[in-house]
């Protein structure tokens, strides 16, 4: 069985098991899409319309925006793995609740203990919460931070402002692209510690 096949059957089990309560209204559940042996996970936050119609996490504007974005560092979706904190989309695209968080936690450990990335990049501040609740988005867009979790599969956590929120924002937007750009840099510094 490749890794491809072994990561779909974890979704499909996780699924089954998953308790959210989003499941009620979600068309289906959206997985994580990607290079299963990759290093380098994106986080965003819940599936919207066009994902909960495609089960395809990132495929509405925002995907664009992103698929442009890797394009500017060399890179392709082929090469990354993306994925949301909760896996079903809340109804009328409304934030997920802490609770909804919480009923999809374990399937996203699966999930990244899985791939066990060397760096997990957050794609707006309900990821990047989920896993580091101190932190403000405004003061730790674009630094890398280190943070050991225990029975965690990475230290390397690089938060970054959503695309959809930057795709209404110019500024925003600017300030995105700028931090997307340090990612090559972020990941030579992680290959550094390692030696």
């Amino acid at each position: 069985m490749t890794r491809s096949e072994q990561l779909l059957q974890l979704h499909e089990k996780c699924n089954a098991e998953c308790e959210c309560k989003l499941k009620e209204t979600a068309t289906r559940p959206v997985f994580g899409d990607g290079n299963p042996d990759t290093k380098i996970v994106f986080i965003g936050e819940a599936p919207g319309k066009k994902e909960d119609e495609t089960g395809v996490p990132f495929v509405g504007a925002a995907g664009k925006f992103l698929a442009e974005m890797l394009a500017s560092i060399g890179m392709k979706r082929e090469d990354i793995y993306i994925t949301n904190i909760v896996k079903y989309r809340p109804p009328n695209n409304r934030d997920p609740e802490e609770h909804e968080k919480k009923e999809c936690a374990a399937w996203l450990h699966e999930e990244l203990g899985f791939i066990k990335p060397d760096v997990i990049i957050f794609l707006g501040r309900h990821s990047m919460t989920h896993f580091l609740p101190e932190l403000k988005i405004s003061e730790a867009h674009g630094k890398l931070v280190h943070r050991k979790i225990p029975n965690f599969p990475t230290e390397w956590f690089f938060p970054l402002y959503h695309p959809a929120a930057a795709l209404y924002n110019g500024g925003m937007r600017e300030t995105l692209m700028m931090d997307f750009k340090k990612i090559p840099k972020v990941l030579e510094k992680i290959q550094e510690s390692k030696k």
